[in-house]
């Protein structure tokens, strides 16, 4: 009797609840809403936390979830010296304010806490925080509390390997004025190199002392304490930088469980207002033969410069091709291009939130024949203009040729510096490996497992277009829960 009272019993617990703390960046919160869709379907209970800026991304989930699934947790966004009041996203932030959006937004800690803390000893009770990696600030917060953290990458698990790396070793150049002096990742298959100006924004403004930039790096060096990383990648785009546990990201096992990406909505509101109506898009992109049309997006955060802007536009004409551009309302075209493009009929430009989803993959989950070539949000205008991004990702000895006599100097030179990097890495595998599965490492994590696993059909063909930005709002004078 006591078996079966026990059996009842665990069959009536409430599922696991998991505390959802995503980064006010579109490019950030929405695929890891998607994950979150997920997981809701695979039976965890989420709090999803925003502000009142931000809290207008979770309707279409929380619409998806009306059970009580998913619920939102909507918190007034926390006020800091170094970041304008009013703002509560990336959107419309520049790029040298990004780090102070990282600190500003960590002052969700204390009300977080005293939340999660209100609910322990209840069938509401959180088990586990899964948050951004610009979130760092929640694994001491986790760790106060008791309960497993699980960091999200919203993209490679490379780049977020390359980023730590810079932050955890603090690289620096030996001469201050030289921007092409080569940086290398000694740590990561390949050991690979790039020049200084191609490095992320956020460690070349790094300062020792400044509250900012330490705030900066302390959120990384946190995340090396988590249990895990998810990613949103998959093993055959990353499997070198998948297979083993890198020491740039602690040795924590990297969970592939790309690309995500939601069914699209018959609005095409994923993400915030759209400048185009969806249905009027894909209308458009009907007229024309598959495989025909080019998809042009540079991501909500990249500053295109002028003079990029124009040979990009000048190449879409000369080459007569159709295409779709996404374009931020501050970027500067050519005279009389958006009038000569929409005149003839073969190109759309889109100042604004673009609805990509339902362009691309309308009722079935692919990729929509007629767009044909994306340039992602991986792509950058400008010299590094993206905080989090080099504007040209292709290791320097790959470039060396067209860069003259010194940078082939260079490379040569860090090339024989590589043997010797690979030596050092195989010594720290060795040591990962002794230190077995009692140290929350596993000797070869297989990525592609766990909560991503299964996910909708054709994954493998599915693509994130991303463009545009999202919004933000006023304050709100107290937290409120949604659901």
């Amino acid at each position: 009797m006591a078996a079966g009272a026990t059996a009842a019993d665990s069959s009536t617990a409430p599922a696991p609840h998991v505390l959802v703390v995503p980064y006010p960046a579109q490019g950030h919160t929405i695929p890891l809403l998607d994950l979150v869709g997920l997981l809701a379907a695979r039976g965890l209970r989420l709090t999803v936390v925003a502000t009142p800026g931000t809290a207008p991304l979770l309707a279409p989930l929380l619409a998806a979830h009306p059970g009580g699934a998913v619920r939102a947790l909507t918190l007034p966004f926390p006020s800091h010296p170094a970041f304008p009041a009013g703002v509560e996203s990336a959107k419309g932030c520049p790029p040298v304010l990004f780090g102070a959006l990282i600190v500003a937004f960590a002052g969700l800690r204390a009300p977080l806490g005293s939340w999660v803390r209100a609910r322990s000893g209840t069938p509401d009770r959180v088990v586990a925080i899964l948050s951004d990696f610009f979130c760092g600030w929640t694994q001491p917060l986790a760790a106060e509390l008791g309960i497993t953290r699980v960091t999200f990458s919203s993209s490679a698990a490379y780049a977020t390997a390359v980023l730590h790396s810079l932050l955890r070793r603090l690289p620096r150049r030996e001469d201050e004025s030289d921007d092409e002096c080569p940086i290398a990742f000694p740590d990561l298959p390949g050991a690979p190199v790039y020049p200084w100006r191609q490095l992320s924004l956020l460690y070349r403004t790094y300062k020792e002392a400044d509250e900012v930039t330490e705030g900066v790096r302390s959120n990384f060096l946190w995340n090396l304490g988590c249990s895990s990383f998810v990613s949103n990648t998959f093993q055959r785009l990353e499997g070198r930088y998948l297979e083993e546990p890198l020491a740039d990201l602690g040795f924590r096992r990297v969970r592939a469980v790309g690309p995500l990406a939601p069914e699209a909505d018959a609005a095409g509101k994923r993400g915030g207002e759209t400048a185009v109506a969806a249905a009027d898009l894909c209308a458009w992109l009907d007229k024309f033969e598959d495989k025909s049309v080019v998809y042009i997006s540079f991501g909500s955060m990249a500053v295109l410069q002028p003079a990029h802007a124009e040979a990009l536009a000048t190449a879409l004409e000369k080459t007569g091709a159709a295409f779709v551009w996404a374009v931020g309302p501050t970027v500067t075209l050519p005279d009389g291009f958006e009038e000569r493009t929409a005149a003839g009929g073969r190109g759309t430009v889109i100042r604004g939130w673009a609805p990509q989803v339902a362009a691309a993959a309308p009722g079935g989950g692919l990729v929509r024949d007629a767009l044909r070539v994306e340039l992602g949000a991986g792509v950058r205008g400008g010299r590094g203009d993206h905080p989090g991004v080099a504007d040209d990702v292709r290791p320097v000895r790959e470039r060396a040729a067209s860069r003259g006599r010194a940078a082939r100097r260079r490379a040569a030179l860090l090339g024989r510096r590589r043997h010797g990097a690979e030596r050092r890495r195989a010594g720290a595998r060795a040591r990962v490996d002794r230190r077995g599965e009692g140290a929350g490492v596993g000797r070869r994590g297989r990525a592609g497992q766990g909560a991503g696993r299964g996910g909708r059909g054709g994954g493998a063909r599915r693509r994130q277009l991303v463009a545009g930005g999202g919004g933000a709002g006023a304050g709100a004078p107290r937290a409120r829960e949604s659901g």
